[in-house]
């Protein structure tokens, strides 16, 4: 078995795809006086997987890959019951859908330092995905016709920095509370 197995690249898949269409018409720019969107649907689709499902898929990621760096046992889930929902809230026409799309599941057997890596590895990717878009931003020499590119850099970032901060709240069960938690008892 690999480091990814069938099973979770099937659940990155579906919960990529569950994503694409929760975000489609919220991600996408319009024009700048009618508010009608520069993309066709299946081009908006494309364009909010591709801002969208990165910060998610990497944030679990490194959750996973820290877990398995540290010895633990870990594995990807698409958190199908939540997917669900956020597609019924964007049915209904909520302008703000929360939602977990996804989880890793890892052995919680493991010291508290372990546990606490685990938890702020996944805010920590985030925060390096923000600061990676910004610096690309504010380094390169944009043209008009890379607008498409400037517009996914500029959500992407805020995107990522919305993950890592909502994530770093220190209360249960956000990975913030967990850290802290963990943390403190490796600390006491």
């Amino acid at each position: 078995m690999g480091v990814v197995s069938a099973h979770e690249l099937l659940d990155i898949v579906v919960m990529t795809l569950f994503v694409g269409f929760i975000f489609k018409d919220m991600v996408v720019p319009k024009e700048r006086f009618s508010h009608t969107p520069l993309y066709s649907q299946r081009d908006a689709f494309i364009f909010s997987i591709l801002v969208t499902a990165p910060a998610i898929i990497f944030h679990e990621m490194a959750h996973k890959f820290v877990a398995l760096a540290l010895g633990l046992s870990a594995t990807f889930h698409a958190a199908y019951l939540w997917l669900f929902f956020g597609v019924a809230l964007k049915i209904v026409g909520f302008p703000f859908i929360f939602f977990v799309p996804g989880y890793v599941s890892h052995s919680a057997a493991a010291p508290p330092l372990y546990l606490a890596m685990v938890a702020v590895a996944g805010p920590l990717m985030n925060l390096l995905i923000f600061l990676a878009s910004a610096y690309i931003l504010k380094k390169t020499r944009w043209k008009r016709s890379q607008e498409k590119i400037v517009t996914a850099l500029v959500l992407t970032k805020k995107i990522n920095l919305f993950l890592f901060i909502f994530n770093m709240i220190p209360i249960s069960p956000f990975d913030g509370g967990h850290f802290f938690i963990y943390l403190l008892k490796a600390i006491f």
